[in-house]
């Protein structure tokens, strides 16, 4: 893929997309979608919900699916959402295998559960860091996560890989000394039948790199700014929608389309580290993290049915804890294939609705009707400040 002129687009008016509320829940994080399936945990037990009963009527039920067992003492912190939040407690991302298998970050250690088990057990010792920010699953194929530690020393950086489904792992790829900081993400993309490799933090250490789905080859696409500095990104059969993450410069929703051209479509608030999608829309979500440029104390959910013309969906308000021990203000994006027209996320670190997971109905209308609006979205949808 070859890298064209940066350039700005015009958004065109599209259709406007309203966020219908179905249900929140206190004390649970989304994790990932499978279909009309979605999986979020409470502290260390892993949940499931399926959505298709939602057009019958049902009233939304959330399933126990499995546990796993932490050191003793996070069976304490887990339980309160101030420690909760402290020492990073609970499962922070989900594969879920063609087979039923699904392989878990938790901290310190990537865990595995078959099939026909109860319980996650651990596979791999997280050796730098806590744990990787996502995993990547090629389907038919093998399973990636790129290390994600401090690495102030810009010492070599691995991507790990399993063939048998997360039960083993080894060194697949290493970026020397020198090249990356740390890998931000790694995401599978049907449509090309690649990986996309997502690096930060600084200058060259910035790269969006295109790769084989054995890691034998892998081509630099993007590289060498704060623009190119990105953590989510939204495959789509015409185009690669990336959110930037940057606390030194303006944050925007970036569009490459399949021949290189590259577009900044839209301007966030704040850094992004979340994407998501529903079988009608895309959505990225902003995070709380005040920098010089960035000053916004504010949480935004932004979505488009297009790709092309945004909106900013709802927001929220950073809570008074410190963000250094308490975590930023941010708005979780589960990870997946979505196949419904639900959008689920989990507010952390913000005012009154601290560790709540909602799911809402995506609905959209033609852009000259205007949105139909329910309390909750009003209230959200308010421009910030």
């Amino acid at each position: 893929m070859s890298v064209g002129p940066h350039q700005t687009r015009t958004p065109a008016p599209a259709a406007t997309i309203h966020l219908r509320k179905i249900a929140a829940w206190p004390g649970i994080r989304v994790l990932a979608w499978d279909g009309t399936v979605l999986y979020g945990c409470r502290g260390y037990r892993l949940i499931s919900m399926q959505t298709a009963s939602l057009n019958g009527g049902e009233a939304a039920q959330w399933q126990s699916v499995a546990d796993f067992r932490p050191a003793w003492w996070r069976n304490i912190t887990s339980r309160f959402g101030i420690t909760y939040r402290l020492v990073r407690d609970g499962f922070h991302a989900l594969a879920i295998l063609e087979n039923g298998s699904m392989v878990a970050p938790v901290p310190g250690a990537i865990v595995a559960r078959t099939p026909a088990s109860s319980e996650f057990h651990i596979t791999h010792k997280i050796l730098r860091g806590t744990r990787p920010l996502h995993i990547a699953v090629v389907p038919g194929g093998n399973i990636y996560w790129g290390e994600y530690f401090d690495n102030r020393e810009r010492d070599e950086v691995h991507i790990y890989a399993s063939a048998d489904r997360g039960q083993t792992w080894h060194v697949a790829h290493t970026f020397a000394a020198g090249d990356i900081r740390h890998v931000h993400n790694i995401v599978y993309d049907p449509w090309g039948d690649c990986l996309w490799i997502l690096t930060g933090d600084e200058g060259s250490e910035c790269k969006i790199l295109r790769a084989s789905c054995d890691l034998r080859s892998i081509d630099t696409v993007l590289a060498g700014n704060q623009q190119t500095r990105s953590v989510a990104v939204l495959p789509s059969e015409e185009a690669l929608y990336l959110s930037t993450d940057t606390p030194s410069e303006k944050n925007h929703i970036v569009r490459v389309d399949r021949v290189g051209h590259v577009e900044q479509i839209f301007t966030l608030g704040s850094s992004s580290i979340f994407g998501g999608r529903t079988a009608n829309a895309l959505f990225f979500s902003t995070m709380a993290e005040p920098s010089v440029v960035n000053s916004s104390r504010e949480v935004h959910l932004v979505g488009s049915a297009d790709g092309t013309d945004w909106q900013r969906l709802a927001r929220w308000k950073k809570d008074s804890l410190s963000m250094r021990y308490f975590q930023y203000g941010n708005a979780i994006l589960p990870d997946g294939e979505n196949t419904t027209n639900y959008l689920a996320a989990t507010t952390v670190a913000v005012e009154h609705e601290d560790g709540v997971a909602t799911l809402w109905e995506v609905e959209l209308t033609a852009a000259n009707r205007g949105p139909k609006v329910g309390d909750h979205a009003q209230e959200m949808q308010r421009p910030p400040a």
